[in-house]
């Protein structure tokens, strides 16, 4: 789900594009969408359209206007904009991962927004500083995710509390054929939760939420013993071989929704589909390390954000404002299930007596931003290929990692240098 956006956001072309961004050659008039002042364009989630449903036709009633919602899967939708956009076939408003918000602004796909204080002062902190740069707001937050720990309620009556339990638990099952816990370990976005709990890192953030990114942290110390912990699951079999890879997130839901693995680590994404295959399943944050501290995770925040090319910045705006507001947030919530960053909603009886929410909102205590900042563009690949290979066995761990720092040093040199 989340592997296609972060390829794409690889490409060596990402700066050829941004050389003609219609923020830096003042083109917007030109190039700008197709829709005319009396509607807008709004690319919402796939499947999450219903959430919004009562917002737009209160817009709609208040404004006099048309307002066309086209769902498209929301890591994707960045990519298309650099085509449609130009083309005037574009929309007004889009929602994006908060980790491509650095790169979106600097090849100028995004319209700052010139939000007051009462705006601004809707949403947790972190949340908002996850669409800020340089200073400027470029979106607002809809909501936050982050991992959580699943398990079958069939197959465990009591869950074990920390990661090595989990670890024995899973020998038991390996043993009769069937598996304990499974994670995506080959991918960073789940192995931070371990590759960090040691003291590995991405970037440090400087006081003033700066990336240094000359000081990479992935081939540390700390970095290297949670990538032994991660390959001794795969070298004992307590994981399968078929997770590795592109097709593993499939074979990971599978073999939790057929009852073969007692319980896996995802994300919120995952409450529908696993209800939907009759599990009956409980959530809990992810499990404590070996030391007792809790795990890690990458807090993700989802954002509406007013495209460049939008011929209607201004009524975007207010409309991405009127998503936004807590009544809206909240109508939202209860058809989509996806929490919203808003400090008055944190108590909501509604969210806060949610299992799932109160799971997400207990792990995000734990977790970090996903930079946000355009090297962090740089970084996915790298040390994904070297988890795989970790996970396959096919190389010594230190190895692997000092060599991911390494292209990822190069890649940031050749691509950002001029950043």
């Amino acid at each position: 789900m989340k592997k296609n956006w972060r390829m794409v956001l690889l490409s060596g072309a990402v700066l050829t594009v941004a050389a003609c961004g219609p923020q830096e050659d003042g083109d917007v008039e030109e190039s700008a969408s197709g829709t005319s002042a009396d509607k807008l364009v709004i690319w919402e989630d796939a499947e999450k359209a219903i959430g919004i449903e009562k917002a737009v036709a209160a817009f709609e009633d208040m404004h006099g206007i048309e307002i066309e919602v086209i769902e498209k899967e929301y890591g994707g939708q960045l990519e298309d904009l650099r085509l449609d956009g130009p083309a005037g076939s574009g929309p007004d408003v889009l929602t994006i991962p908060h980790d491509q918000i650095g790169t979106a602004v600097v090849e100028g796909l995004l319209a700052p927004l010139e939000v007051d204080d009462e705006v601004t002062g809707r949403f947790t902190e972190e949340s908002l500083l996850s669409q800020t740069v340089d200073g400027e707001v470029y979106g607002l937050p809809k909501a936050v995710e982050t991992t959580i720990l699943f398990y079958n309620k069939e197959l465990v009556d009591e869950p074990p509390q920390t990661l090595d339990e989990w670890y024995e638990l899973s020998k038991e099952r390996v043993a009769e054929g069937e598996y304990g816990f499974v994670a995506k370990w080959d991918e960073i976005y789940y192995a931070m939760s371990v590759i960090g709990g040691g003291g590995g890192y991405i970037f440090p953030q400087n006081e003033d939420g700066q990336y240094d990114v000359n000081d990479i942290g992935l081939a540390n110390e700390g970095a290297i013993e949670g990538g032994t912990y991660i390959q001794t699951f795969f070298e004992e079999g307590l994981f399968p071989a078929g997770i590795v890879g592109e097709q593993g997130t499939n074979v990971l839901d599978s073999l939790f929704t057929e009852g073969k693995a007692a319980a896996v680590i995802s994300g919120p994404w995952s409450f529908e589909p696993y209800a939907r295959a009759g599990i009956d399943y409980g959530v809990l944050p992810l499990p404590a390390l070996a030391d007792g501290e809790p795990m890690s995770s990458f807090l993700g925040v989802k954002s509406y954000n007013v495209s460049s090319y939008s011929q209607n910045a201004e009524l975007a705006q207010e409309f991405v404002e009127f998503l936004t507001n807590e009544e809206n947030s909240l109508d939202r919530f209860e058809q989509t299930r996806e929490i919203p960053p808003l400090t008055s909603l944190v108590e909501h009886p509604a969210i806060a007596e949610d299992e799932h929410a109160a799971a997400v909102s207990e792990q995000s205590l734990y977790a970090t931003m996903t930079p946000n900042n355009p090297e962090m563009a740089e970084v996915w690949t790298p040390i994904d290929n070297a988890l795989g290979l970790i996970a396959t066995g096919r190389t010594d761990v230190q190895e692997a990692l000092e060599e991911a720092v390494q292209t990822i040093e190069s890649q940031i040199e050749a691509n950002h240098s001029q950043n």
